[in-house]
């Protein structure tokens, strides 16, 4: 196998095996597979051309062209159960697309050192979430926030989840749980909520990327549509069956091993960020 032969398959392989992952995790944790993708795609990317000034851009936007497949299949696997809260979704999205409009807006002023630094460190405090689950089975309130908080609470959810290139399916269920939302509906809500993040994270990403230079092949603006289809193509087969895990199992292990995952690719990024 020649050299131009062996890197599109090594890359082609290693989205395989991260589309995988991150549609079983998307089903698991109600998270969009973002925490999975971006660290792949900064692996698998140079072989396909991408240069080094354009790697998080690029992984971030491809990382959110994903959820929005991964998180509508596993928010179709979770409606059959009936656990998704439509009501929620509604009156959340607004908010959240505002939030996302935002975060888009400051990716673009952003360096991709900086962004990899952001990732990372957004990345590292979710893993104390994941090891240390202090949230988790409180309760707070006995409703979700309205008004004003529900304002600043999405329109924060939508920016920082469309800097790092997740669905944001962490945050929005520890916000669920406190409110009082039993964790399986939470996680079911999530999916809704990565999906409602993706779609106008990806087409920003799509439009501040559209003059770029150095991109891989297949890339439209910032998102590499090659990466997307392969990642998708098996996350959608995977997420059905991390959404019946996610019902029939206690997610706690799997939590922490995922932290203990997270904590590792947050520190890796942040030395990638500071380095460069």
């Amino acid at each position: 196998m020649s050299v131009t032969t062996f890197y599109p398959a090594v890359a082609g392989a290693a989205m395989l095996g991260a589309g995988v992952l991150a549609g079983f995790a998307a089903g698991l944790f109600g998270i969009g597979g973002g925490f999975v993708v971006v660290p792949a795609l900064f692996a698998v990317l140079p072989l396909l051309g991408a240069v080094p000034g354009e790697l998080a851009h690029v992984a971030i936007g491809t990382s959110l062209a994903t959820i929005v497949v991964t998180s509508a299949r596993s928010t179709q696997a979770h409606a059959r159960r009936g656990a998704v809260d439509f009501a929620l979704l509604r009156a959340w999205a607004p908010w959240i697309v505002g939030g996302v409009g935002l975060g888009v807006l400051l990716a673009a002023r952003v360096s991709g050192n900086g962004l990899a630094t952001i990732f990372g460190t957004g990345v590292s405090l979710m893993a104390l979430h994941f090891l240390f689950p202090l949230l988790s089975r409180r309760q707070v309130a006995e409703t979700m926030p309205s008004g004003a908080a529900r304002a600043g609470i999405a329109g924060g959810l939508g920016a920082f989840s469309s800097l790092l290139g997740i669905g944001g399916g962490t945050i929005a269920i520890i916000v669920m749980t406190l409110c009082g939302k039993s964790i399986h509906r939470a996680i079911a809500t999530a999916a809704g909520i990565g999906f409602i993040i993706a779609l106008p994270g990806m087409i920003g990403f799509m439009a501040i990327g559209r003059d770029a230079a150095g991109l891989p092949w297949g890339s439209l603006g910032y998102v590499n549509l090659p990466a997307a289809v392969v990642i998708t193509s098996a996350s959608i087969l995977t997420a059905p069956v991390g959404v019946a895990t996610a019902h029939r199992l206690s997610p706690e292990v799997l939590g922490r091993v995922f932290g203990l995952y997270l904590l590792a690719i947050g520190a890796l990024m942040i030395r990638n960020g500071l380095n460069h």
